[in-house]
């Protein structure tokens, strides 16, 4: 994970941004043009719609980032289901096959936790290699039964596989599916437009010009958390992973 992908670091920038935004707005109230007594009217129904706009941004941000966290975590028990469904239909092809397929599912197993807890994306291109060579290990163990005994029974063997594989890459597709840039950055110049009218609005220099780029600095936080997979203090554990690699290391 970089430095830019860091819901920290973008708590960081947020915050001076908005920040600057409020201080400017107030300097430029004091230095330049003050609000008119006729024009606050107006002033205050403009800055009442970019602070509305600004709350639904932040809550429909909220929501994409919270929906895309979900579908992470049903697919980790998904992946998990299938790799539990296969290692009990190894019991349908030869013994020694049998015994491979658990073999290489064990380890594989093992290869998709670690690729739940790294948090570079150097050990991440490392496991996903290292879980490809696996995953043409298993398939070509499966399809060689397959070709010699083509069966219903091998058959079924041979779908739960495929189930196997599949799972993988609908994981690896939740977890590249994130909140575009562009979103980003409709929010953050929405926050320091409002924060700009804060500060020109304001009738003196005061602490509160603090208040709101802290609030939605928080906020962005948040939601920057639950989006990024491998950063920030809110993450996907793969418990399920987990508690299906115990049982086949203890089988």
């Amino acid at each position: 994970m970089s430095r830019f992908d860091s819901p920290f670091f973008l708590f960081a920038v947020m915050l001076v941004a908005q920040w600057l935004a409020a201080y400017t707005g107030d300097t430029f109230r004091k230095r330049v043009r003050r609000l008119k007594k006729e024009e606050r009217g107006d002033f205050d129904v403009v800055r009442t719609a970019s602070l509305t706009l600004l709350g639904l941004i932040i809550g429909f941000s909220f929501a994409m980032a919270v929906s895309r966290y979900d579908q992470r975590k049903n697919l980790e028990e998904a992946e998990a289901n299938a790799i539990g469904t296969e290692y009990n239909r190894a019991d349908l092809l030869p013994a020694d096959d049998a015994l491979r397929v658990r073999q290489l599912l064990t380890q594989y197993t093992e290869k998709r936790i670690s690729y739940y807890l790294a948090r570079d994306e150097h050990s991440v291109e490392q496991i996903n290699a290292d879980a490809q060579k696996l995953q043409a290990e298993l398939w070509s163990a499966v399809v060689r039964v397959a070709a010699t005994q083509p069966t219903p029974v091998v058959a079924l063997a041979l779908s739960g596989m495929n189930d196997v594989l599949n799972s993988q890459g609908y994981t690896q597709a939740a977890w590249l599916n994130r909140i575009p840039l562009e979103a980003w950055a409709l929010a953050g110049l929405i926050a320091i437009s409002c924060n700009l009218l804060l500060g020109y609005g304001e009738h003196r220099t005061s602490t509160l010009l603090l208040v709101l780029p802290v609030i939605v600095s928080i906020a962005i936080f948040l939601i920057a958390d639950i989006d990024n997979p491998r950063g920030g203090v809110i993450w996907i554990h793969p418990t399920n992973l987990i508690s299906q690699y115990q049982t086949m290391k203890q089988h």
